[in-house]
């Protein structure tokens, strides 16, 4: 009878503990399918405005929601309103500083289904290492084998500290923003 090494059994340990555990399925972001934009106002009247860098890892099981995993980062030096002067101003420590921030994050802490393709996502929202708890609304469609999940986050940009100092004045540019996101995603499995 032959004697297996401590480290034979450990690695046979690891596979049969690996075969053991579900796994849930990673899903996959397609860029050219997603977008991620804000809205604000400035003087009363609309501005838009997007990022054009952002990524996601989600682990999202459609038969037990709750306990799916999303990791969504956006890189704040992408951000464009299509006017390079303002363009030239979002980058500095007044909005974004993303020499010190390059990245804004949500971490999710909860998914709740409400029914008919909607949910309830909650979680941390970090802009500027200012972290706040938010509740999302996101609504998920299907076509053919890619899933996109949509909603819109309204936020408060001076919670954030986004437009300090002379920024911060309300009449200039309103303290809401709109964030709406469309996430195209395959490997999500039929909802």
């Amino acid at each position: 009878m032959s004697k297996l090494s401590p480290t034979a059994l450990f690695a046979a340990a690891l596979t049969a503990a690996a075969f053991a555990a579900p796994v849930m399925a990673q899903q996959a972001l397609v860029p050219a399918q997603s977008a991620v934009n804000f809205e604000a106002k400035q003087m009363g009247v609309p501005i838009k405005g997007h990022f054009q860098k952002f990524d996601a890892k989600i682990a999202f099981d459609t038969a037990k929601p709750e306990a799916s995993k999303i990791h969504f980062s956006v890189d704040t030096g992408s951000a464009t309103m299509g006017v390079k002067e303002t363009d030239a101003e979002l980058p500095k420590a007044e909005w974004f500083n993303v020499a010190k921030f390059p990245q804004a994050t949500f971490d999710s802490t909860a998914v709740k289904a409400l029914g008919g393709g909607k949910y309830q996502v909650d979680g941390n929202l970090t802009i500027k290492g200012n972290v706040q708890k938010v509740s999302l609304p996101v609504t998920l469609t299907q076509s053919g084998t890619t899933t996109t999940a949509a909603g819109t986050l309204p936020l408060k940009r001076l919670t954030y500290a986004i437009g300090d100092g002379d920024w911060k004045d309300t009449s200039m540019v309103a303290d809401e923003v709109q964030v709406q996101f469309k996430l195209a995603l395959t490997g999500v499995g039929k909802l």
